[in-house]
């Protein structure tokens, strides 16, 4: 349990800065607190996720972008913030409500008001979480969508003391607790990007940083009827091949010696071998291609089992076989990648 009105969690729930909220975001901020791609990957899932027919939206804790796409059509979109200036610059929004969820979590709606509420890059800023988790669930309809979407990227002296000092995997698994401790929707969903390529007109691409990560739990609110919430997939720029052309393709790996899920060339690897490991040939053979299907998928996969990092295929030429290989970060593995000028002579050119 995580409840903040536990005494033995109040402290999790403190910050740095303890000092009025409303003046700490007086301050105008307009700047993208993600990169380019991070912030397409939350407008791809909540275009994905809101299946409802002009839906009346609540973005929550909002600033001048709520990241909703044209295919959404909503009816209805109220911004709640604190900033009146970056709410008024806010095209999305069709109304504005300037409200301190730390001083007061009740939300001024009515029940049932909303189709979905978004909470974007936010919800670490929460100091009472699970009672506007609760309010949520409140002023949802029943089976209304609440989608919460974060990155590893924060203001330090507002975000609260338990996200600051927990890794990513751990930031997960306590939103949906959050979720689940407010007693107000069904079992919450994740999905994870991360590890993708860096935009190249980014400002930071020429330092070999990945895309900002996008974690996101999602869940409806109880005592809905309609067909289940399709589940939202993140595909990068090459759509995942349907199985029966993978396996095709895993078929010919010998030959081709590309990816079945990419068709990437794979790359030659140095087998690191230790004391503790024993493998059969001294090379493999790897996708290390940031946007394989495999790759991007891996990620939510791991997360899933509550388990960092993502995986990429491998091919092992001994045996013919085709694996995954688990990799805690875009770079893992790569120390032992073969250059190609001195590769084997089955590699096929690009």
């Amino acid at each position: 349990m995580i409840d903040p009105d536990i005494s033995e969690y109040r402290d999790a729930f403190s910050r740095l800065d303890e000092s009025d909220d409303r003046i700490f975001y007086s301050r105008d901020r307009f700047v993208s607190h993600l990169d380019t791609l991070a912030l397409a990957t939350i407008e791809d899932l909540v275009g994905q996720l809101l299946i409802e027919r002009r839906p009346v939206i609540l973005d929550l804790m909002a600033s001048w972008d709520s990241h909703i796409p044209a295919v959404v059509s909503p009816t209805r979109v109220v911004g709640l913030g604190l900033n009146h200036n970056e709410l008024e610059r806010n095209e999305a929004l069709t109304e504005r409500v300037i409200h301190d969820l730390n001083r007061e979590p009740t939300l001024p709606f009515a029940a049932g008001s909303f189709d979905a509420v978004l909470c974007t890059v936010s919800v670490d800023y929460l100091t009472r979480p699970v009672e506007v988790f609760r309010e949520v669930g409140r002023i949802l309809k029943p089976g209304g969508l609440f989608l919460v979407t974060f990155s590893n990227r924060f203001f330090p002296p507002k975000v609260v003391k338990i996200w600051r000092e927990s890794s990513e995997i751990d930031r997960l698994q306590m939103v949906q607790r959050i979720f689940d401790e407010s007693g107000s929707f069904g079992v919450p969903e994740i999905l994870v990007s991360k590890g993708r390529p860096r935009p190249l007109e980014d400002a930071y691409a020429d330092r070999g940083l990945p895309s900002d990560p996008v974690y996101a739990v999602y869940a409806d609110r109880k005592g809905g009827t309609r067909a289940h919430r399709p589940r939202p997939v993140i595909f990068g720029t090459t759509p995942p091949p349907d199985p029966e052309t993978v396996r095709e393709r895993s078929a010919r790996v010998g030959v081709t010696l590309r990816c079945p899920h990419c068709e990437r060339r794979l790359e030659r690897w140095k087998v690191p071998q230790t004391p503790f490991t024993q493998w059969a040939s001294e090379h493999q053979y790897l996708c290390f291609n940031d946007d394989c299907p495999c790759y991007v998928r891996g990620w939510t996969a791991l997360a899933g089992q509550g388990n960092p990092g993502s995986y990429r295929f491998m091919f092992d030429p001994e045996s013919g076989g085709c694996h995954s290989v688990p990799v805690l970060t875009p770079h893992s593995l790569r120390e032992s990648i073969v250059p190609r000028e001195v590769g084997h002579g089955l590699e096929n050119g690009d």
